[in-house]
């Protein structure tokens, strides 16, 4: 059995992970220690990379020794050390890759670094067992693509997208209708007792034979719409998270679909979709138009446990895990195609 310790500092959550996988290469995850700061950046509305930075630095040696009690291991059980070396707040990647190579010198245990977007590609290994290929919808706060994911190392960007991503979109729309932080939650509970049908808010990119997205003309008609009924009362935010909320499930589905008839018509063939389908914490699948029974790809969990399990796919791979004394940055993978390279996290403004 080989373990993995996993630590992940790209934005606003601070991550410990420990996973194992033995000799038939089913992984187990053994701890699975999170702190998130939205206390510390609520009042900002969005992500400051500077507190975010500073927060990391104060929690992040308690939360892996609280991660190794967890597994009931200690550095001496470690077979490697696996760091998310970006893209994110270069802050808080900083944080977490210094802290892992000073434990890999010390420990003498093999480093490897992580890219974050290849974690969210592989984290269905880990959680669904799940065989190559697969069609991936990664949708954090700064990046939304449709991935195939092939292999270790083996990715096609099918579609990205071309200005706000699902995540900054949310977040904006929810502090221009005054709601709180994180944005994506408060407007999915609004949108619950809201009418979608109320507002006629466009579905940009429907159609198009590219699997792209752009979310920044939706995010404008909901500003023109708000700013024509205004003042706003409650029920007003209802409707308009709730049809803003239909639009970009609309377009999800719709960019979706190009996605899953490009990769059919590939030389490779149509893969076995991971049959799952899901956007933030949505508790209604039905609203993608039956993809969850006809197969599309999943948003990733977060990532710090799959940046312990995708330091055991990379070496089960053939890809060498990092010597401590290089540069981790160099020592990943071959970034995914970022839509925005270096950001995942929601702007304050």
């Amino acid at each position: 059995m080989k373990t993995v310790l996993g630590i992940e500092t790209t934005c606003d959550e601070t991550a410990a992970a420990v996973v194992s996988v033995d000799e038939d290469g089913a992984a187990q995850i053994r701890a699975n220690e999170i702190l998130s700061q939205i206390a510390e950046h609520a009042a900002y509305g969005g992500v400051v990379p500077e507190i975010a930075a500073r927060a990391h630095v104060e929690v992040l040696d308690r939360l892996i020794a609280r991660a190794l009690d967890r597994a009931g291991i200690g550095f001496s059980d470690l077979d490697g050390i696996a760091v998310a070396a970006g893209p994110g707040l270069i802050g808080g990647v900083l944080v977490g890759l210094v802290t892992a190579k000073t434990l890999a010198l010390v420990t003498r245990k093999p480093l490897l670094a992580v890219n974050h977007l290849e974690a969210h590609a592989l984290t269905a290994r880990l959680t669904d067992n799940l065989p190559f290929p697969y069609l991936l919808l990664l949708a954090s706060g700064g990046h939304t693509q449709l991935v195939a994911v092939r292999g270790v190392g083996d990715y096609v960007r099918l579609g990205s997208t071309v200005d706000d991503a699902i995540g900054e979109a949310f977040d904006k729309v929810a502090k221009l209708l005054g709601l709180g932080y994180p944005g994506g939650p408060e407007v999915e509970r609004m949108a619950e007792s809201g009418d979608p049908e109320r507002f006629a808010l466009p579905r940009p990119m429907l159609g198009r034979r590219e699997a792209d997205f752009s979310l920044s003309g939706l995010k404008t008609a909901l500003r023109i719409e708000a700013e024509r009924i205004a003042p706003l009362a409650e029920r007003d935010v209802a409707d308009l998270c709730a049809s803003f909320q239909a639009a970009v499930v609309d377009v999800v589905v719709d960019r979706a679909r190009v996605a899953l008839r490009a990769s059919r018509a590939s030389p490779a063939g149509p893969p076995p979709w991971w049959r799952q389908a899901r956007l933030g914490q949505r508790r209604d699948p039905s609203r993608f138009g039956g993809f969850g029974r006809r197969g599309v790809a999943s948003l990733s969990p977060r990532p710090c446990r799959s940046a312990a399990t995708t330091a055991h796919d990379r070496c089960r791979a053939g890809a060498p895990a990092a010597r401590a004394r290089r540069r981790p940055d160099r020592a990943g993978p071959p970034p995914l195609a970022a839509g925005r390279p270096g950001r995942d996290a929601v702007p304050a403004g």
